[in-house]
């Protein structure tokens, strides 16, 4: 089991009457991109184990980011702005029991890069009053510009080069930063209506947030008589960004939705 942020492991075990003995792994203050690194590590889990299933539960509480005004710390208020509570939990196995389970997405590659020039840009500091946020104007920009490497290097092996072509489950970080990427590439708006959609509902859940879009994509593919689990398309994108400033980035592979 992985989990970011304030999951108490042991009560977790007990209410789902796991075995005492079941093996962890716990991550904390990760931040946004949180929830790209757990599906990364729960996937090396799996097919490093045969027959393992990792059950992935990302946990989020924004408490310790409130606290008074500060002048001389505006990215905190942003953060109490777009910041909200969320949980979520999915299982990540490899080689699935024909008639006993029924894949949702395929995790095909992944990575992990520190944008360059871009020290400083997302931080996270745990002080006397609370978990403080640095965050710099130039994040969307930063974002955007490297974007389209991190696309390049996942997707060339697979020959694709149209974005459009592909699903999106980007993380919220911020209207602005989806409405820069969106720009940048050239997006259809209706490749960013899920993570928009999460955004809108639930305020920006930093590792929680991967899940919720997945979920979301997932039922309105159904909803739609879409022919996959990916908005009816074969391949998608995945992308968590936060401190560093860093990028994960998943190749997702939809499975058919009859």
């Amino acid at each position: 089991m992985i989990f970011p942020l304030f999951v108490h492991a042991s009560m977790l075990i007990k209410l789902l009457g796991l075995s005492p003995s079941v093996k962890r792994v716990m991550l904390y203050h990760q931040g946004c991109f949180a929830g790209g690194t757990v599906l990364r590590l729960a996937k090396d889990l799996a097919e490093n184990n045969r027959g393992a299933r990792v059950l992935v539960v990302c946990s989020e509480i924004t408490a310790l980011t409130f606290h008074g005004p500060d002048e001389d710390q505006i990215g905190c208020l942003v953060g109490q702005a777009i910041f909200g509570d969320g949980a979520a939990a999915l299982v990540v196995g490899a080689e699935p029991v024909e008639g006993a389970e029924r894949p949702v997405f395929e995790l095909v590659w992944n990575a992990e890069t520190i944008l360059p020039d871009s020290s400083g840009a997302i931080e996270g500091h745990l002080r006397e009053l609370g978990l403080t946020f640095q965050l710099l104007k130039e994040v969307p920009t930063l974002i955007s510009n490297n974007i389209e490497s991190c696309l390049a290097e996942a997707f060339g092996p697979l020959g694709i080069s149209d974005w459009n072509s592909i699903f999106w489950v980007p993380h919220p970080g911020g209207r602005s930063i989806l409405d820069h990427v969106e720009a940048k590439l050239r997006l259809k708006p209706e490749k960013l209506r899920a993570t928009r959609h999460v955004l809108s509902e639930f305020g920006n859940m930093s590792s929680a947030c991967l899940f919720f879009i997945l979920d979301e994509m997932r039922k309105r593919s159904a909803e739609e008589g879409r022919a996959t689990t990916g908005e009816g398309l074969e391949w998608g994108v995945l992308f968590g960004f936060g401190p560093g400033l860093t990028v994960e980035t998943v190749v997702l592979h939809s499975v058919a939705t009859a």
